[in-house]
């Protein structure tokens, strides 16, 4: 009951922070820059939060694959929500907001796998560790996380939408052709694939587990309300919280790139890490991580391919979203540390060591962005990228014997064959 009760509260508290940003935009009240970014951001967050116990409990009406990709696209839909605020404003004046719009973009891709991927891991090894210790556990622990077969979809998918990404900073536009045709019709290629995935019993943990437990047509009422409800508050708040975020940039003197690259993202993506370590602590890691690649799935395809969309439709050019130099500079980064990530996924495990240089790349990367003069950061972000490249290629070759097979799996073999492998541990437990 207490649990229930919890849970109960975690929903009503999530709600009520999107309270204040609904009175705004009903008053048609403009506060100060800084109190908007508060006020709508805190919106972003607490919808967000709803859309992914939504989302979560979907998954016990379609099957296991869809519900996966369907939580992650759901669960990043206000990061979606924007960064088309960024494109679509870009159509009118491009040279000021293209830039934000892939700010946004490479600062969630980055977020997600230098803090989202490593803390899953992380919090796994500490609480196996932890039990260890309870029992009277002296010797070694296997902390290594491992993913079951099935999503050697995403990895595959993943890797071939990470190779295609690695030509984009070496154009000045983002493109409706070939860029948005190629990753656009890459992630429909990947839904219709793990859309054939048997259905499976979810593991729902916290409120998610409370509106599962509902009756069948009172869950599914549930969850069609605060879908509704949340996707309605983040296409009113995403302007003005995007708005705000620039305006405050200039009245605090602080860089508005920084503050859309980085602020906005752990805004829009704190609910998806939050729940990804919801199920890390309850060693549930294959559903923990394997919904965060499913994430980095959507938004290195559909996201970057809807963005010259977005940008045609606001009246922007038809030849694409420009790209300058410091962009390119940023998507050859993010692209690299996207081809490290899916060398350390190739035989579908992480452990601690990997883990901690997944985040220690990405955190070093991101002090000496912040702290080197601006004449020298080209050759920061540049060598951190060539680092993650070389580092790749290591992994590649000492994992060589699982690339085909993970391929094969991704791609060729059946999907329903992929279900039917000996059992894989979430992760290591001490005997």
């Amino acid at each position: 009951m207490t649990h229930r009760k919890g849970n109960l509260v975690a929903i009503v508290v999530a709600a009520a922070a999107t309270g204040p940003a609904l009175a705004l935009r009903i008053s048609d009240t403009h506060p100060a820059p800084v109190l908007g970014s508060f006020v709508f951001g805190l919106a972003v967050v607490g919808a967000a939060f709803l859309l992914a116990w939504g989302a979560e409990a979907l998954e016990l009406d379609v099957s296991k694959g869809l519900a996966l990709a369907v939580l992650a696209l759901i669960a990043v839909l206000p990061e979606y929500a924007v960064d088309f605020t960024f494109a679509y404003k870009a159509g009118d004046n491009p040279d000021k907001f293209a830039p934000l719009a892939l700010a946004n973009m490479t600062g969630g891709n980055r977020l997600l796998i230098g803090v989202g991927w490593s803390l899953v891991v992380l919090l796994a090894a500490w609480k196996i560790r932890r039990i260890a210790r309870e029992r009277g556990y002296s010797g070694e622990v296997d902390t290594e996380v491992h993913l079951s077969r099935p999503h050697s979809i995403e990895i595959a998918f993943l890797a071939v939408a990470t190779l295609y990404s690695l030509s984009l900073p070496l154009r000045h536009r983002l493109t409706l052709f070939p860029d948005a045709v190629i990753l656009v019709a890459l992630f429909l290629l990947y839904l219709v694939r793990v859309s054939r995935a048997p259905a499976g019993e979810p593991h729902l943990v916290g409120p998610a587990q409370l509106i599962g437990s509902l009756s069948v047509s009172r869950r599914r009422m549930t969850v069609a309300a605060m879908l509704i409800f949340a996707a309605v508050i983040i296409v009113l708040s995403a302007e003005p919280f995007a708005e705000g975020l620039v305006e405050s940039g200039s009245e605090l003197g602080i860089d508005e790139f920084l503050l859309v690259q980085w602020l906005a993202p752990l805004a829009s993506e704190s609910p998806e890490l939050v729940v990804a370590c919801l199920f890390a602590l309850r060693l549930n890691t294959n559903a923990g991580l394997g919904t965060l690649v499913s994430s980095k799935v959507n938004q290195w395809t559909l996201l970057v391919g809807s963005l010259p969309i977005v940008f045609l439709i606001a009246g922007g050019s038809s030849a694409g979203l420009p790209l300058d130099d410091l962009q390119r500079e940023e998507l050859f980064l993010t692209a690299a540390q996207s081809v490290f990530a899916v060398a350390v996924l190739m035989s579908r495990s992480i452990d601690v060591r990997e883990a901690l240089g997944l985040f220690f790349l990405f955190i070093s990367q991101f002090i000496l962005g912040g702290v080197l003069p601006e004449d020298i950061r080209q050759y920061e972000r540049i060598g951190v990228a060539i680092l993650y490249l070389v580092l790749a290629f290591w992994m590649i070759l000492r994992q060589r014997s699982s690339v085909v097979p993970m391929f094969r799996d991704g791609i060729r073999t059946p999907v329903h064959q992929l279900s039917h492998e000996e059992p894989t541990p979430s992760s290591g437990t001490p005997a």
